[in-house]
């Protein structure tokens, strides 16, 4: 590979929005190298979405065992290897990774290991990696250098005792008792997990209520199922410090008080943005556990990148971008979480896309983020598209809302999984579907439906419309579009 070659693209960070962009670019017909430091894949990949869907299904296999007596069969003696089912997690990984390093071969695109540095608006400077220190030149660059775990003051990972969502696939042992920080969809889902494992869980959340981010109805039917599986809940509560003694983790919490602000990625196209949280309730207490999880959100990776260099203009350190991906340097591209934009996997996939299109020439469409599913593995399952129903009317808009339970629905009774909803919001005058709230069984499967709906502009009553097969749980959600206009049939 000669250093004086002069690339169409060159991309740093080979997560799923550095990747799928260089393959995207090259089946278009663009020379490709892709700078990475670590493992090919990214967080998703490695320490994030597979790894951590995979744990979630044997906890889900073993719920199953736990409740075989509901479905008339007798299983005695199960014993739980949580050890086997992390070795499982990471045969997956490594079957992924090796399936990415074979994409880039098979379209052609230099892999160049080590950290870039943005030197020029037409270079990067790699370095620290098997490749030695050289330059990779391209007419494009591409920013996907995703982002790490924000660190919590008087929190120190030590990678045993307190650990993020990276380390956790180093620990094979169970704890008796876990205190997790953030109750997001990582701290929920890991949540989820544990408890299935018969682990004593704990979940610190800063905010007033789990789940900030997604609609309120839905995060109060999430906790009100946490709790009866005995997980308890500590929301406006602040994480003081934590400190190790022996196998012991004492962790200081205090009530958050009224007015404080809190920086979260919020999910909508404006990038990063405020919160503000409620009075917390009680005194400072602390809890001794034997592991504590930081899972309260991410910063970007956007330091040290060389930004400052070539007058690329960030915002609280994620990159500002245009509805085509370019920063204010011509030429200069950035995707993924380093942008703080609906920061997912598959928004990343699609911010690969547009940029690799863009550059070849191709006519593009912005991305619509409100018609971007947002998915949370727990158990019941969350699944959300567009506005929550508190956004929709702060936005001005006369609203229509529509509910329907699973609990009277065939195939939910069959399979035992009778709580949850699904939740359209509409504009009343002209049936816009302005956003979609789904809680229980396989609702991250079922909420592509109003990925379609949003993208082809149907209306609740065009879904309705829609012959949805019988018994399935998808009958819930035309029962949900016909209870808009007030014609559900089973409710």
């Amino acid at each position: 590979m000669s250093g004086e070659q002069v690339y169409d693209l060159a991309v740093i960070g080979g997560g799923p929005g550095g990747y799928a962009a260089a393959i995207r670019a090259a089946q278009l017909g663009q020379k490709v190298a892709v700078i990475e430091s670590a493992e090919l894949g990214g967080i998703c990949l490695n320490w994030g979405c597979i790894p951590s869907k995979a744990i979630l299904r044997s906890s889900e296999v073993l719920t199953l065992f736990q409740h075989a007596k509901d479905f008339g069969i007798s299983a005695d003696n199960i014993t739980a290897d949580y050890g086997a089912a992390i070795d499982r997690c990471l045969k997956i990984v490594s079957t992924q990774t090796r399936g990415v390093g074979f994409l880039m071969r098979k379209n052609k695109i230099d892999v160049v290991r080590g950290r870039g540095t943005l030197v020029a608006k037409d270079r990067i400077a790699v370095s620290g990696g098997a490749d030695g220190d050289r330059e990779v030149r391209a007419k494009n660059l591409l920013i996907a250098a995703g982002a790490r775990v924000r660190p919590l003051p008087g929190v120190e990972i030590d990678g045993e005792q307190i650990i993020s969502a990276k380390e956790i696939w180093g620990v094979k042992t169970l704890p008796k008792k876990i205190l997790i920080i953030g109750a997001g969809a990582i701290g929920l889902e890991f949540a989820t997990v544990f408890s299935a494992y018969g682990v004593d869980v704990t979940v610190v959340e800063f905010l007033p209520r789990i789940l900030p981010l997604e609609d309120e109805e839905i995060s109060a039917e999430l906790a009100k199922q946490f709790t009866r599986r005995g997980i308890k809940l500590l929301t406006a509560t602040k994480v003081d410090g934590a400190e190790v003694k022996g196998d012991t983790v004492t962790v200081r919490l205090s009530p958050v008080q009224g007015g404080q602000t809190v920086q979260v990625n919020a999910w909508d196209q404006k990038g990063p943005q405020q919160a503000q949280t409620e009075q917390g309730q009680g005194g400072p207490q602390t809890i001794e556990v034997d592991r504590v999880l930081l899972a309260a959100g991410f910063q970007p990776n956007s330091d040290n990148l060389g930004l400052e260099t070539i007058g690329v203009e960030t915002n609280r350190g994620f990159i500002t971008v245009d509805d085509r991906m370019q920063t204010n340097v011509p030429g200069v591209y950035a995707i993924g979480d380093i942008i703080g934009k609906l920061p997912l996997a598959h928004t990343a996939y699609a911010q690969a896309e547009l940029v690799a299109e863009v550059i070849a020439g191709h006519k593009t469409h912005p991305l619509d983020y409100d018609a971007i599913p947002r998915c949370t593995y727990t158990s019941p399952q969350v699944a959300a598209i567009g506005k929550t129903e508190a956004q929709a009317r702060e936005g001005g808009r006369e609203i229509k809302v529509g509910k329907a339970p699973f609990r009277p629905n065939g195939k939910a009774q069959a399979l035992g999984e009778l709580d949850g909803q699904v939740k359209i919001i509409a504009d009343a005058k002209t049936g816009e579907i302005l956003g979609v709230h789904m809680i229980g069984a396989d609702v991250t499967e079922m909420i592509a439906e109003f990925a379609i709906a949003r993208t082809l502009e149907a209306t609740p009553s065009e879904v309705a419309y829609a012959v949805h097969p019988h018994p399935t749980l998808s009958e819930v959600i035309a029962e949900a579009a016909r209870a808009v206009e007030g014609q559900a049939i089973h409710q």
